[in-house]
């Protein structure tokens, strides 16, 4: 979490937290919020939350099913390890680490969790299921796809961030599914935490959601003992009835090379039994009948095999083969359907492609259409934003997702997965309404200090941004907030990185699609294009750099077409960088002054998308990441401007 949890408040239902002692490390405060009174009204509270009138509805009193949602890297994965250690999830002889469900390579890697998991605690005979959800923007179908298992949240927000794009986001998507939130203010140990002016913030967060709030106070609290109990306190048990048709909302999907394909969700009514039939019924309403092989739950971080589930437990199960993300398990005798999972569209776009690089086979062993395309469709079974449509060629595909950090995920998986192709520069999606195109906007905050500022302004400016908000804040950082089209914000995150160069935060969240008005600036120059193939050499390295920089090393494999540098003015030059020096017998009247390259410039993944334009792809290979031009052939692409001039009159 970086930092101590500071509060803890509840949308609704309340407990006394005034026996509780305090372990300052981790939680400094508790927070009795939203409802008036802890000392006038706890016991009337708790009674409400524990009485008959409530229990009639609920059939599973011994489960509460939980959420953990937040802006990104506002602690929701510390949090999440921080209870199943103090719920005794593992043994003492155990060495567990950090980041204990975040077990993709890449969520280690990139310090963000990019699918939501599962895994329960035991407290006082109570079993918590837990939901770690994403942070990133670009994840929140993962936070969409979820929420319907769950029947409270943990809300989180940094004691300096305060509430977040993605906070209004998860804490509207919470609200318009009853879900019933707590707050935790985290990090209130840092020196520029601002508890009190974060606590008003939250409020007018509920009141803009539609929610009561009320004041709120801190009592004190210590381990996790006061977080455990607000969660049996103020989360309602699940409702629904074991005795009725069985019915079970398909929110996950799992693969296991023993078991085959296995459903995750929670059992809405009815019990699952071992080897019982239920009928699949698909978001089209098709029917299908299949035998449970197989019923999983989860007990800490692993799954336990039973013979049934019942009402309210969050499950796995294998046998029905096909299922979907939203399609419904129901009973073999009165097949009902749930509600299916409503996603949000994606807004950017990119084509994957079968590699036409000359090296292609060389590093990677996964490299046709047909991998391509099977491996593209397989993705969706799990990643429900995603969506992939074919083209006129047989050997591009167009992906789209909820923003280039959410297709460079994939693209970077399918790289570790031994797969070769390429990819195009992102673009937004666009719509026609009326006749006209309209683009997503999105909302971009930015906190940084105040001698970016005009830097920053000036490049948002010319990609079409428009100013709403500038505050001034404490140690000279200003706090920035713009509305700005999807398709400004590409190339705009290594920008941000090199100019603030470390010391600022940004984040953005889709607010809207609107009419498409207006062209932005090119603002990146030229780029340096090898016109022969071969290994790159020292001299001819040097001459590329008297004209711009570089992105290889000497020795390194090249071939026509192949982009090996960028220029700061615009139009491409081709360049042999295979190009020895020549020479003679004849000796120079003066020595020959040493010359030696300049630092070769590395991109990660992500920059390589932002840097290419509209000519340009990335060759992507288990080993290599290459740029290029989509038609290598320089007589190609001068018969291609040609043509072009032309079109245009």
């Amino acid at each position: 979490m970086g930092g101590s949890v500071g509060a803890i408040g509840s949308s609704g239902r309340r407990a006394d937290w005034r026996a509780l002692p305090t372990d300052h490390a981790l939680i400094s405060g508790i927070l009795q919020a939203f409802g008036g009174s802890v000392h006038d009204r706890m016991d009337d509270m708790l009674d409400s939350a524990r009485g008959e009138h409530v229990l009639n509805d609920c059939y599973n009193n011994n489960i509460r099913n939980l959420a953990i949602i937040a802006h990104v890297d506002h602690g929701k994965t510390t949090l999440v390890d921080a209870l199943l250690k103090q719920g005794q999830v593992f043994q003492a002889h155990q060495q567990v680490g950090e980041l204990i469900m975040d077990t993709n390579p890449l969520e280690r890697e990139r310090g963000i969790t990019i699918l939501a998991k599962n895994a329960s605690v035991s407290y006082r005979g109570v079993k918590i299921n837990i939901i770690d959800t994403p942070g990133h923007a670009d994840f929140s179908g993962e936070v969409e796809r979820v929420m319907n298992m769950a029947d409270g949240c943990l809300l989180l927000v940094d004691a300096v961030d305060g509430p977040m794009p993605q906070t209004t986001y998860v804490l509207r998507q919470a609200l318009q599914q009853n879900v019933a939130p707590m707050v935790v203010i985290n990090k209130i140990d840092r020196p520029e935490a601002r508890a009190e002016e974060v606590l008003g913030l939250v409020q007018d967060l509920f009141l803009e959601l539609a929610t009561d709030a009320d004041q709120l106070d801190f009592p004190p609290g210590t381990d996790m003992q006061p977080l455990f109990d607000a969660m049996l306190d103020s989360v309602t048990p699940p409702t629904g009835d074991p005795d009725a048709p069985v019915q079970m909302l398909v929110a996950a999907l799992d693969y296991d090379n023993y078991l085959g394909q296995v459903a995750v969700g929670r059992v809405t009514n009815g019990t699952l039994r071992l080897r019982e039939n239920v009928t699949l019924v698909t978001r089209d309403g098709e029917e299908t009948t299949h035998s449970l092989e197989r019923i999983f739950v989860f007990h800490g971080m692993e799954r336990v095999e039973v013979s049934e589930a019942h009402a309210g437990d969050i499950v796995a199960v294998t046998g029905p083969e096909g299922v979907a993300i939203g399609d419904t398990l129901a009973s073999a005798e009165d097949p009902q359907a749930l509600p299916t999972i409503d996603i949000q569209e994606p807004t950017v776009r990119m084509t994957f492609g079968v590699s036409t690089s000359p090296f292609v086979g060389r590093e990677g062993g996964r490299c046709t259409s047909r991998n391509l395309y099977e491996r593209l469709i397989r993705e969706l079974r799990t990643n429900v934003s995603l969506r992939v449509e074919t083209t006129t060629s047989p050997d591009i595909f167009v992906v789209a997702g909820r923003g280039e950090l959410h297709l460079s995920i994939l693209v970077e998986t399918m790289r570790r997965e031994q797969f070769e192709f390429q990819v195009s520069r992102p673009v937004p999606v666009t719509k026609t309404v009326d006749g006209k195109t309209h683009e997503p906007y999105e909302i971009l905050t930015i906190n940084t200090r105040e001698e970016y500022v005009g830097v920053l302004t000036e490049y948002l400016a010319a990609h079409l941004g428009q100013l709403l908000d500038m505050r001034y804040g404490e140690n000279g950082y200003v706090h920035l907030e713009y509305k700005i089209p999807t398709r400004g914000l590409i190339g705009f995150n290594a920008f941000f990185l090199r100019t603030a160069r470390g010391d600022g935060v940004k984040n953005s969240s889709f607010t809207s699609y609107e009419l498409m008005d207006g062209d932005i600036k090119n603002l990146r120059g030229g780029a340096l294009v090898a016109s022969e193939g071969g290994a790159a050499v020292t001299y001819g390295l040097i001459n590329a750099q008297r004209r711009g920089d570089t992105f290889i090393d000497p020795g390194t494999p090249v071939y026509e077409g192949m982009v090996v540098g960028s220029r700061r003015q615009d139009g491409d030059i081709e360049i042999n960088v295979c190009k020895e020096k020549k020479l003679t017998n004849m000796r120079s009247s003066t020595a020959d002054v040493a010359q030696r390259l300049n630092a070769t410039i590395r991109m990660s993944l992500e920059e390589a998308l932002e840097f290419i334009s509209d000519d340009e792809l990335v060759e992507v290979t288990p080993q290599n990441l290459r740029l290029r031009k989509m038609e290598l052939s320089s007589h190609d692409r001068k018969r291609q401007r040609r043509d072009g001039a032309r079109a245009r009159g």
